[in-house]
């Protein structure tokens, strides 16, 4: 039970045990609710009789209060198990879901935007925070109480509880029937709100160029088109939800009709007492009610399946494991006849790369775009897993390394900084979270930063903004870089990391790498062939394949695809506006 209903509704083990007490604790209530009315019967039945007994009086009075004692009992227990227990479990689910995608391959966040992962963190978990506080305790709750008060009522009699009765299993068919266009329904308003979300969200970071380019109003009219595309499709939803559990309603209704109607026939003819068709009334005029309630939770409960299908699809997604423990000899890092697309069906990225990395040396990625040279970097750093052949640390296999772990042998210097809203001093924290402010400082000054962070109005203190918005370009470089020294690891990823500076910053930055890399395993991507000139050892990827490698000088003599890039460079540095 434990295991289904992990599976069944995303929850983490605790959760599910939750979810059982706050069922029972549902069903307590419903049952305590009931007391009243069974006093309610033994006062009428002795009234019927020539009244209250003096002896019985006690009897009534304390009955009253024990009954608003377990209401009151069972209400505590009943919000503690439900409330209480569901923030625990959604901030749990939150947690699991985001320590799960820490470890799944990067490949899975190509298929996703950051609109959709973000709505189901945080909409979707708090869309069942809802269902376990108020919709499955309380269908659980209502569906057990019932049952048990339905034998009750056979007890008494058995025509009369079928009067009451028969119209629970059409009610519930009825909203049953409902799962398949509750879930069409639920899925095409889904897409309607990330379509919408994804919109704004692109507006939001495009409004320059649009502004740029006076395309604000054309854009913003299709993203009116997307937001009245949200408005109709969630009317069309709880009009298709409506539809069910208002039918299911009246049928339900329908049981105070036919108590009605069979009481009366029955007592006509003398074979009901006046009493047992007061009990009968009584009893479904409380039992409808409640269940009203759980036609609705029913269908809540439902519609919940295409939110607990998105945040399993998170969960059940394969995660990257290895061996915690190095056992690397030295920092090569070896390519071995590896293969690579981006997903099953999709394009071959890379056919059959081979080459080394050598300790100590500048090996340089270069070749047209789209040949592979930044998905080389990535799977050297295992972001991904090839799909054929192997990659080796100093002959260690990375596919058995738990990816935090290799990751601990890598520096990245990527060519988008990423940078948080926070001190220039925290920032390149980042590198090593246990540094001290003097190592942080000394590592700032390896890479140039002091030389703009002494100006800043706080000094290393300035708070840099959201993705460092204050500074410039360069300067955000030279943090990553910055973090690279603090981080000082033994093999150096570098991408593009001076394709967009000027040639100010460029040297600045230039300079600070030359330190960097001293006696490292290097492995660098360039556009500017003037960049690599210096490398020990160029590798030249063209679709997907190593098409040259060797010295700078060597594929000079050579005349093949790295001498013409060089010669397309050169003569691209004489051209001028006419």
């Amino acid at each position: 039970m434990i295991k289904w209903l992990q599976k069944r509704y995303a929850l983490s083990e605790r959760g599910a045990k939750d979810l059982i007490k706050g069922c029972f604790a549902c069903v307590l209530q419903n049952i305590s609710f009931m007391f009243p009315a069974s006093l309610l019967y033994c006062l009428v039945d002795d009234l019927m009789k020539g009244g209250v007994p003096d002896e019985k009086i006690a009897f009534y009075v304390i009955g009253c209060i024990v009954c608003v004692g377990l209401i009151l009992l069972t209400t505590y227990f009943q919000y503690n198990a439900t409330y209480f227990a569901t923030y625990t479990e959604s901030g749990v689910r939150r947690i699991t879901l985001a320590e799960r995608l820490r470890k799944i391959p990067l490949s899975f966040f190509g298929k996703k935007d950051l609109a959709d992962l973000t709505s189901t963190i945080m909409a979707d978990c708090t869309f069942l925070e809802q269902s376990f506080s108020h919709f499955i305790p309380e269908l659980v709750g209502s569906i057990l109480s019932t049952i048990l008060i339905a034998a009750g009522l056979f007890v008494f009699d058995w025509r009369m509880a079928l009067a009451a009765l028969w119209v629970l299993p059409v009610a519930f068919a009825i909203v049953g029937f409902s799962a398949k266009v509750q879930e069409r329904f639920n899925r095409k308003t889904m897409a309607a709100k990330m379509a919408c979300a994804d919109g704004i969200q692109e507006c939001i970071e495009t409004v320059r160029d649009l502004k740029a380019n006076n395309a604000e109003k054309e854009y913003l009219k299709g993203l009116e088109k997307k937001i009245r595309a949200v408005e109709h499709r969630s009317i069309l939803n709880e009009f298709g939800l409506a539809a069910f559990v208002v039918s299911a309603s009246l049928v339900l209704k329908l049981g105070i009709a036919t108590v009605a109607l069979a009481g009366s026939i029955l007592l006509i003819r003398g074979s009901l007492d006046v009493l047992t068709f007061f009990l009968f009334l009584l009893v479904v005029s409380r039992l409808y009610d409640p269940l009203q309630g759980a036609l609705q939770n029913l269908a809540a409960v439902i519609s919940t399946r295409t939110n607990i299908a998105r945040m399993n699809e998170i969960l059940d997604h394969p995660i990257q494991q290895g061996e915690t423990r190095l056992s690397n000899q030295g920092y090569d890092i070896v390519f071995d006849h590896v293969g690579f697309s981006y997903d099953t069906t999709g394009e071959t990225v890379l056919k059959d790369v081979s080459f080394t990395a050598k300790q100590g040396e500048v090996t340089a990625l270069v070749g047209p775009s789209g040949g592979g040279k930044t998905t080389v970097s990535r799977l050297a750093a295992r972001f991904w897993d090839v799909s054929r052949g192997k990659i080796t640390v100093g002959g260690m296999d990375i596919s058995q390394i738990d990816p935090e772990t290799l990751l601990s042998l890598f520096s990245i210097v990527f060519q988008d900084v990423t940078l948080f809203d926070n001190s220039v001093l925290e920032n390149i924290r980042i590198g090593n979270k246990d540094a001290t402010n003097e190592q942080v400082l000394a590592a700032a000054r390896l890479a140039n930063v002091d030389e703009f962070a002494e100006k800043l109005p706080d000094k290393w203190n300035t708070n840099i903004g959201e993705n460092g918005c204050e500074l410039s370009g360069g300067e955000r470089q030279r943090i990553s870089i910055a973090r690279a020294f603090l981080k000082n690891a033994p093999i150096i990823l570098l991408d593009e990391a001076t394709a967009s500076l000027d040639v100010e910053n460029e040297t600045l930055i230039q300079s600070a790498l030359s330190r960097l890399i001293a006696d490292k395993t290097v492995l660098v991507i360039a556009h500017r062939m003037r960049t690599v000139s210096g490398a020990d050892k160029i590798v030249v990827l063209s679709d997907g394949v190593v098409a040259e490698e060797g010295a700078p000088e060597d594929l000079m003599k050579k005349n093949g695809l790295y001498a013409h890039m060089v010669k397309l460079q050169t003569e691209s540095h004489s051209w001028t506006l006419a």
